[in-house]
């Protein structure tokens, strides 16, 4: 355009951009500059005041239009929501010489949805540019090509961005496994680890007995967690350390209750703790996890799993009078036995 009149809309020329994005498409331009209207102030008329001017259609629609006529968009990879913060482009003149300065930056999101489905954002990148020129006040062909560049520059900012993270970032992860791994160690410590290779045994009831308590004996078994995730080819490996365990210097037993039936008793105190963890463990699985929120859902999960303990802990005893029901306890120990098998625990 070899002259612009007032008030003429810039309207942005489409051209074929050198470069196809693999990793995402721009699905959205939303305009969130802090001073929202005409883009330019323009030095049209020698001596008259600067001019404001927008880009054609607005400037949203227009860098939207622009977008899908010159970068190849395959709707069928990450829709990124590009949002400018500043586009703003000030000209000042001085007899028939005029300096402009533009200034541009956006930032990039990724779009998608929740488990509910509702819309949800992730902050990806952002990028920033300036530039300078002087123009003759009677040609204004150098305005479109500044703002154009600056356009492409995001774009190809944001395409070598996507390209070098899609495969480690996190936030654009598009799959998830889950690796647990369980510490089964045997230990002359004040902890033991659940293993099948190595029970309890009196000498592991080291507290004094509880004063005031009735009850032969008493165990205490809890279980943990600890996680960690990396990211390889686009994909979260989350790792999930997992402890069953028993405290030595926590558990305790009165001399004359030493013998192997109240051992038992005890001993399925720690397989149902057990059981709770391997229950927890197929909470914790790739369909059941969100690429957003994953470890939010596991530290939910692991509250859910200690309650069922704790409610499974007290069933036991409230069921076998804490042992001293025999039938009832058989029943348990079957029951436990079971559930054991099932996981792969027992054979």
């Amino acid at each position: 355009m070899a002259f612009l009149p007032p008030f003429t809309p810039i309207r942005l020329r489409p051209e074929s951009l050198p470069f196809t994005p693999k990793e995402f498409y721009v699905a959205a331009v939303t305009d969130q500059r802090p001073n929202r209207g005409p883009v330019a102030r323009l030095a049209l008329t020698a001596g008259s005041p600067t001019e404001a001017v927008d880009l054609e259609g607005g400037v949203t629609a227009s860098i939207q239009q622009f977008i899908n006529q010159s970068l190849k968009q395959n709707r069928k990879l990450r829709p990124l929501a590009m949002r400018l913060t500043e586009c703003r482009l000030i000209e000042t003149a001085t007899g028939n010489r005029v300096e402009g300065k533009f200034t541009f930056g956006v930032a990039f999101d990724l779009l998608s949805k929740n488990d509910f489905g509702d819309a949800t954002t992730t902050r990806l990148t952002e990028y920033r540019s300036s530039a300078n020129y002087t123009r003759p006040i009677s040609q204004t062909t150098v305005i479109e090509p500044t703002i154009r560049q600056a356009v492409i520059a995001s774009l190809r900012n944001v395409n070598e961005y996507m390209n070098r993270q899609a495969g480690q970032n996190e936030k654009l992860a598009t799959g998830i496994t889950v690796n647990f791994k369980e510490d089964t160690r045997i230990t002359t410590d004040d902890t033991v680890f659940y293993n099948l290779a190595r029970p309890l045994t009196w000498n592991d009831f080291l507290a004094v007995p509880r004063k005031g308590s009735h009850y032969a004996a008493e165990v205490f078994t809890s279980f943990a967690y600890e996680g960690s995730s990396t990211v390889k080819n686009g994909t979260i490996n989350l790792s999930l350390a997992l402890k069953t365990y028993m405290l030595k210097e926590s558990s305790w037993v009165r001399d004359e209750a030493r013998n192997g039936y109240t051992l038992n008793h005890e001993q399925r105190h720690f397989d149902i703790t057990k059981i709770i963890v391997e229950r927890f463990k197929r909470r914790i699985q790739p369909d059941s996890l969100s690429l957003e929120d994953y470890n939010s859902i596991v530290q939910y999960q692991f509250i859910e799993a200690y309650r069922d303990m704790n409610r499974m802990q007290k069933q036991y005893d409230d069921e076998t009078r804490h042992g001293q029901d025999p039938l009832a306890q058989e029943r348990w120990n079957l029951k436990i036995d079971a559930e054991l098998r099932t996981f792969g625990v027992k054979k």
